[in-house]
């Protein structure tokens, strides 16, 4: 029953993969190639085919860790396995983050005339970024298991309330960063039509199957560290009887 559990999860891994690489490499092509410039950002526009869907990558890995740190800490649902997604979810999360803070950094120069400014939603994402940090190291100090997932699973709730403020930002203040493109919640207007929109939602497709794909296997990774740990520890504990018979 294992075998074949692992077997379908072989699978899906691998349809997720071939799904996140095919749908990366048509959003390089159609942002790239067959989408115009921008009449006013010229050829700087491309990178909104990569920098949303990295903060939608992103919101959706730390909703995904406060989900199943909230599961771990509720009695009814308390399963070590929820803490081990929790952490994959947040690492994939935190790498997301950095690379949205260096597409915007991109951006930022030319637009902005500097790499980096002290901006509301510039500011959040950062302080995002390191909260997520401290959680992964958290996560590192050795203690008790159930211990450490308990610790970790508060420390994720207190963590995520950064993440609407980061999400809100550019609408509770004005600042340099632009409002939304895709919809503005202010105006409920789209601003960005035509095979631009589309290249966009393919980005947004593109990237949410790599969150996935990559959380899958790191959340694998994890629990296959788990097993050996474990299996090393009882290995030591009978060593230790027979020491002691």
């Amino acid at each position: 029953m294992e075998k074949f559990h692992y077997s379908r999860a072989d699978k899906v891994q691998r349809l997720l993969g071939l799904g996140a690489i095919a749908s990366l490499a048509a959003t390089v092509w159609l942002g790239l190639v067959t989408t115009p410039p921008d009449e006013f950002m010229g050829n700087l526009v491309r990178l909104i085919y990569i920098h949303p869907p990295l903060a939608w990558d992103a919101f959706i890995a730390y909703g995904m860790n406060f989900l199943a740190s909230l599961a771990y800490l509720w009695p009814r649902t308390r399963d070590l396995r929820w803490d081990q997604l929790a952490g994959a979810t947040a690492e994939v999360g935190v790498l997301f983050t950095g690379l949205l803070l260096v597409t915007g950094s991109l951006w930022g120069r030319p637009a902005w005339g500097t790499w980096w400014t002290w901006d509301p939603l510039l500011t959040t994402t950062a302080l995002l970024f390191v909260l997520y940090l401290g959680y992964l190291a958290l996560r590192r100090v050795p203690d008790d298991r159930e211990l450490r997932a308990r610790r970790s699973a508060i420390a994720a709730l207190v963590a995520f309330v950064d993440v609407p403020v980061v999400y809100f930002a550019v609408l509770w203040w004005k600042s340099l960063h632009q409002a939304p493109t895709v919809l503005n919640p202010t105006t409920n207007k789209t601003y960005i039509h035509g095979s631009m929109a589309w290249t966009l939602l393919l980005g947004f497709i593109a990237f949410t199957l790599t969150y996935a794909w990559m959380v899958m296997i790191r959340y694998r990774i994890g629990a296959g560290e788990e097993r050996t740990h474990e299996d090393e520890v009882n290995a030591s504990l009978l060593a230790r009887q027979g020491e002691g018979r």
